[in-house]
């Protein structure tokens, strides 16, 4: 008798087959002497859609709402079809004798193996592979601590939980709204409230009224002081004819100074990654979107091997894997890297609390590197920069703190008080390892507090001549456009956002980690680009005007961040075992009543402001102008035609004008690239320039343009089909 192993993806499966000796070929399985290896594509089986229940359902009809499933099915999904036969089929095998769950270790991936096992109708005894990274080592460990199956079962009726919420709420909602209205509407119980957020920055930027300040300093003892005000600190004043007056009294005038104060000081370094945290370094660094960087993570755990899992939301390892830390230093020692890894090689590794902490390790512990040796030269420029932002995190946490001595100096002069600060450092520690990298704390945008200067002694009592002096202008500033970074924080601390003072829901909301979960939220800001709810200008969100209309046609329930924390903490009981999932989906059932009775008698109306002039050529319908992530679209206003097209594509070409990303325009057979500035540039000529620049298009450049293409369309039909739309 054999053992069935179930993983996730091929690339995965192919690894352990080979550490585990299994070498024969089957139709979508690997087979040894004590192992059969097989695997999903993602998800092989998913819920039902509405029209397998009733064949009614294939028409979106108001009257047939809410559709409340009384037994849920399960359907295969038909593009993987054929790997699903492959799986079922090595599952019934006389010869196996139990299975091994080795699909993703988290709540999603448990579902993945858990549905597959259902709809094949496998009642063999299951065991739990369950490791945070791919490498040789990590798979020979944790075949050698396998876990009983059933002691997963509490997450997996936390994941069909959730999958089977979100298709109540989500399929009855988006019907509800696009029936009502006759546009393609869509909502759902995390994209929702995050569009709420988008919206309510919006709202407080327009509402913002910007005041002018005013700030003063002077010169003295070749010390550059900042006038503070005594009470509390700022160094602004809204008063100008203060600041004016304050200056022509210092004419002439001496500044005694009135305290030196020398402090020594320490900076830690910052905490292991996580992925959102990592998520908003590389977009803050690179500009790279959320799933972009999650995609990049994904290849270095699951093709390269060289960083751990990356679905996590601790920023802690764990004590078992501080014996392994010079292993994966070693295998980290190599190319920039070597200038800070011989040393810690040198001495013990101590696991201080700043960075070990079992009890703050979820199910994976932080982002960091693996004991395989990375081979820099065989990563793309994205996944070395990726690479390059985990070890040099992970490198930090095991160098001593950065200390340096803060000087600050007070001063008196005409009655009023100045300051002045300097830093000297003492140890580099762990900033060693950044060189050139920023993480000082940027001042508040409307202080004029002097920056750090290096200060010549001086002692309290001294009186220093004041040579010059000027005032610095400013206005105050509203909040900041989201960009994907901030975004992002925004769903993990969606606190301030909440409208509700209720104490329990806020701190539940913080609980639970925010809106979606770590694994989603780079999903749902790809969905709400996908279905023109938000745009993008420069790294900058808006809201667009689809987006504030559905804001105003859905309950106002569904916009809340309360209702996903109640959720997500529901969830996590259901993992715990502390709450039954029937339940759960029962209130659900209720909450699902209650939402489309309220959407179908709402008073409200959809317009499309966006209409063109050009007609649809499938069914003649004037056209709507949308735009997508890296694109302008035309789109079919009719959601039953479903057709669109690209008229313009962001590309990595730059404006020779004022170096800003173009977009290429297609008109028939004539492409062009144009600039916001106003520049244009034929696609041919552009390509004659470079070639005479020295940096021609290269067949490399137009395969990479052909694949984003090709990508582009399957994640627009991959939302539309998230939504319900079916394409034509």
């Amino acid at each position: 008798m054999k053992s069935l192993i179930l993983a996730e993806k091929p690339s995965v499966a192919r690894d352990i087959a080979r550490v585990l000796n299994c070498r024969k070929n089957l139709s979508g399985a690997i087979e040894g002497n004590q192992y059969v290896v097989t695997w999903a594509l993602g998800h092989l089986v998913t819920l039902a859609d509405p029209e397998e229940y009733d064949k009614k359902f294939k028409e979106w009809n108001m009257s047939y709402l809410p559709m409340i499933p009384k037994k849920w099915e399960l359907i295969v999904i038909k593009q993987t079809s054929k790997q699903y036969h492959n799986v079922k089929s090595q599952l019934l095998r006389k010869d196996i004798s139990d299975i091994i769950i080795a699909t993703d270790a988290g709540r999603e991936g448990e579902l993945v193996a858990r549905w597959i096992l259902e709809k094949s109708n496998c009642q063999k005894p299951v065991k739990r592979l369950w490791i945070s990274s791919v490498t040789d080592k990590a798979i020979r460990e944790g075949f050698s601590h396998l876990k009983d199956g059933r002691e997963y079962l509490d997450l997996y009726h936390a994941a069909r939980s959730r999958a089977e919420a979100d298709w109540l709420v989500g399929i009855n909602a988006t019907r509800a709204l696009t029936c009502k209205y006759n546009a393609q509407l869509s909502c759902g119980r995390v994209q929702t409230p995050t569009l709420a957020i988008i919206a309510r920055r919006e709202e407080e930027i327009r509402a913002f009224q910007p005041q002018e300040y005013y700030g003063l300093t002077c010169t003295a003892g070749n010390v550059k002081w900042s006038w503070q005000q005594a009470k509390n600190g700022n160094t602004r004043s809204f008063q100008k004819s203060f600041i004016a007056d304050l200056q022509t009294a210092l004419k002439g005038q001496t500044l005694t100074v009135t305290e030196v104060q020398k402090t020594a000081k320490k900076t830690f370094s910052p905490a292991l990654y996580d992925l959102t945290e990592l998520q908003r370094d590389a977009n803050r660094r690179f500009g790279f979107s959320a799933k972009e960087t999650l995609n990049i993570m994904q290849r270095l755990y699951e093709n390269h091997k060289v960083l751990t899992y990356p679905r996590t939301d601790s920023r802690y390892i764990g004590t078992d894997i501080v014996p392994t830390i010079k292993e994966r230093l070693k295998a980290c020692n190599t190319g920039p890297y070597k200038k800070f890894i011989p040393q810690l090689l040198k001495m013990p590794i101590k696991g201080n609390k700043s960075f070990v902490d079992d009890k703050k390790v979820s199910d994976h512990h932080a982002i960091i590197p693996t004991e395989e040796s990375a081979l820099l030269e065989h990563l793309s420029n994205e996944e070395r920069k990726i690479y390059d932002l985990v070890v040099r995190r992970f490198i930090s946490v095991l160098y001593p703190a950065f200390e340096y001595e803060q000087t600050t100096l007070k001063g008196a002069a005409s009655g009023q008080c100045f300051i002045a600060r300097g830093k000297r450092v003492l140890t580099p520690g762990w900033k060693a390892v950044y060189e050139t990298d920023n993480f000082e704390e940027d001042e508040e945008e409307t202080s004029f507090q002097t920056a750090d200067q290096s200060l010549p002694s001086l002692k309290k009592g001294e009186i220093l001549p004041i040579s010059t002096s000027s005032i610095q202008t400013g206005k105050t500033k509203p909040p900041a456009r989201f960009t994907e970074a901030t975004l992002l924080t925004a769903m993990e601390n969606p606190v301030r956002y909440m409208e509700s003072d209720d104490a329990k829901a806020r701190k539940t909301l913080g609980e639970t980690g925010g809106l979606g979960t770590v694994a989603t939220r780079a999903d749902i800001i790809e969905k709400l680009f996908h279905s023109f709810l938000i745009e993008k200008k420069g790294n900058e969100i808006l809201i667009t005007s689809k987006g504030k209309q559905i804001l105003t046609l859905v309950p106002e329930d569904l916009k809340k961040p309360e209702l996903t924390a109640k959720w997500e903490m529901q969830l996590a009981d259901i993992a715990k075992g502390k709450h039954k999932e029937a339940e759960f989906l029962k209130e659900l059932q209720g909450y699902t009543n209650a939402l489309i009775d309220e959407i179908r008698s709402a008073e409200g109306s959809f317009r499309h402001d966006n209409l063109t002039n050009t007609k649809c050529p499938r069914c003649g319908k004037r056209m709507l102008s949308v735009n997508g992530k890296n694109a302008r679209l035309l789109v079919c206003q009719d959601r039953e035609c479903g057709y669109r097209e690209t008229v313009a594509r962001l590309s990595n070409a730059r404006c020779p004008n004022c170096h800003k990303k173009m977009e290429l325009i297609k008109k028939g057979d004539s492409e062009t690239f144009v600039c916001a500035c106003g520049y244009k540039e034929k696609l041919s000529a552009f390509k004659a320039r470079r070639e005479k620049e020295g940096a021609g298009v290269t067949k490399k450049d137009v395969q990479k343009y052909m694949k984003n293409q090709k990508q582009e369309a399957v994640n627009t039909a991959f939302a539309d089909a998230l939504s319900g739309i079916k394409l034509q």
